[in-house]
Order: C-alpha cells, then structure tokens, then sequence
C-alpha cells in the first residue's frame, strides 16, 4: 500500500483567530488570517514536511482533498520539483464535514487501500509506516504519555476522540469529545485518535450512507461506526507512545516552528 489521502479542505477557523500571546512573524499571521494552515510557514510551508514524512514512510501518491478557493495551496504544491511523490488533489466542494471531504477522495483514490492524515498534523514516521504496512483496515491510538511529549496540552485532547478496542486490539467504538472519559479512566490508559487512518475503499461506501451529525455535517467518526457495525470493516489498533505536532492556532506555530527546523525535506 502506497496510497494517502490528506485533508486539507477545512475553514481554519481557530488558526484565523488572532491572539495575543501567538508569537508570528508577519507572514506567519499573514497566512493565518487566510486559515490555510497546510501553507502556515514553519521554517517551510507546513505540507512539505507532511509530503516528506509520507515519503519518508514509503508513500509514493498522495491526494490532499482541498476546498474549491484553495488555489494558493495547489499552486504552492505544484512548484514542486517531485522525486518521491506523485500529487493529486480532490476537491470538497462544500464544507460539509470530514466524510464528505474524504468522499471527494474516492475516484482518485480508487480500489486501493489508503491512509488517512490531517493536514494540520505531523506524525511520527513510525506510525506511518504502521499503516503502511498492516495489511488490513486500522487505526494509530496515541497513548498520553507520547502525546505529552508534543505541544498538545491535555485540555485541547479533551476535544478529541478517544479509542475504543477489545482485548483482541480490535476497535469497538469511536468516543467523541470525552471529557468524561477523561475524569473516569486511567489517562494512562487513554487511547487518543490523532485522524491516522488505514481504510480499504469500504469506507466510501460507509461515507455515503450516514446522515449529517447534529452539527449539520458528514463526520467521520459516524462513517468508521457504519463500516464498523453495518459493512463488518475490522480495524486493528496500533498503539503508539509517540508525540504528534498540532497546528491548529496562532499559539501553536512558534513551537512546531522549534520542533521542525532539523527536519530533512525531501520530495
């Protein structure tokens, strides 16, 4: 498997808020006001280093699904001078949440497996390659303890999904925002999804056939239950003790800016 799909076609409307205490040069909050986290500059536009870590971890297509005013994006990847990657772009054209923007990937992506990343996201090589190489659906549960190591304070993972598997490491149940979840467990025990994905093209499938959430969109989450519940998809859990690096706010980028400037960018 070759394949990943990142998405990239969101609003970006935490980014867009202007704070404080957010320590950006001018470009950077030139670029946050246009909420196109994927072109945040941290040393380099964001998408490089995520292009390099999916090539890094043996990916050779990528499709980053983009909304239809995302020019600056698609005409920045397309300066590229690609040796590792061949890049599509799918296009979401209404924001209508992140199924619906993984939709947008299916004719691109095809019959093949594929994974699934963020655009705001940056992995650990080795979780990558996890799904690369796991040969069937699955899914990177990111332990506390690893993620503690980034700069995702434990008040913004309360935001997050958590995981749900059996003691066969198969997943039961996607936990949305659970706040409870975090006063009434172990955090040690805590399995926190990051949106790192191995999916076969049942997925589009499950994606088709939810309803819109009580938000008014398309969520993911309800599209791994169906193909979960309803389609039998098994999604292995594959356990990782490793930081992820969040780009979601103005206060975020000086500290992914620190952490990236030693990575080799390669495509």
């Amino acid at each position: 498997m070759d394949t990943a799909v990142i998405l990239a076609a969101g609003k970006g409307s935490r980014m867009r808020r202007v704070e404080d205490s957010a320590q950006v040069t001018a470009r950077q909050a030139e670029i946050a006001k246009t909420g196109l986290k994927a072109l945040i500059p941290v040393g380099r536009p964001f998408i490089d280093y995520l292009l390099a870590g999916l090539a890094d971890a043996g990916y050779q297509r990528v499709c980053i699904v983009v909304g239809p005013h995302h020019d600056a994006l698609r005409e920045h990847v397309c300066t590229y001078r690609l040796h590792r990657l061949e890049v599509h772009f799918a296009i979401q054209q209404d924001a209508l949440g992140t199924a619906n923007a993984l939709a947008a990937a299916r004719e691109t992506v095809g019959d093949t497996p594929f994974s699934l990343i963020n655009s705001d996201n940056y992995y650990p090589k080795s979780a990558l390659v996890g799904l690369r190489l796991a040969e069937a659906p699955a899914v990177v549960a990111f332990q506390l303890e690893g993620l503690r190591r980034g700069n995702i304070s434990d008040e913004r993972m309360k935001n997050f999904a958590v995981l749900s598997s059996n003691v066969d490491g198969i997943l039961q149940k996607v936990i949305e925002k659970p706040t409870n979840a975090f006063a009434l467990q172990e955090n040690e025990q805590l399995l926190i999804s990051m949106n790192c994905w191995r999916f076969t093209p049942i997925i589009f499938d499950a994606c088709q056939a939810i309803s819109r959430s009580a938000r008014g969109e398309f969520e993911l989450t309800d599209a791994v239950s169906y193909a979960i519940d309803v389609l039998g998809e098994r999604f292995k859990v594959l356990v990782a003790n490793e930081p992820v690096l969040d780009l979601s706010t103005q206060t975020d980028i000086e500290e992914v800016s620190r952490r990236l400037e030693s990575i080799r960018v390669e495509l």
